[in-house]
């Protein structure tokens, strides 16, 4: 499902309250504005890079 055409859904599962401002600005920037949110992106070096900079608040969903 997640393999077709280099896409990678991605969930939001905890919250970016007390996490430093750039954490929250990559989460913003992954697109997510909902706790449990799950959003497909482009799996590409920058989006991979992101989701790496915050492994604590997103995960990768199969």
């Amino acid at each position: 499902m997640a393999e077709n055409t280099g896409k990678i859904k991605i969930q939001y599962y905890r919250s970016k309250i007390a996490t430093p401002v750039k954490h929250k600005l990559v989460v913003k920037g992954l697109g997510f504005t909902r706790l449990n949110q799950i959003v497909e992106r482009e799996d590409s070096p920058s989006i991979r890079g992101m989701v790496a900079a915050v492994p604590h608040l997103v995960r990768i969903v199969e």
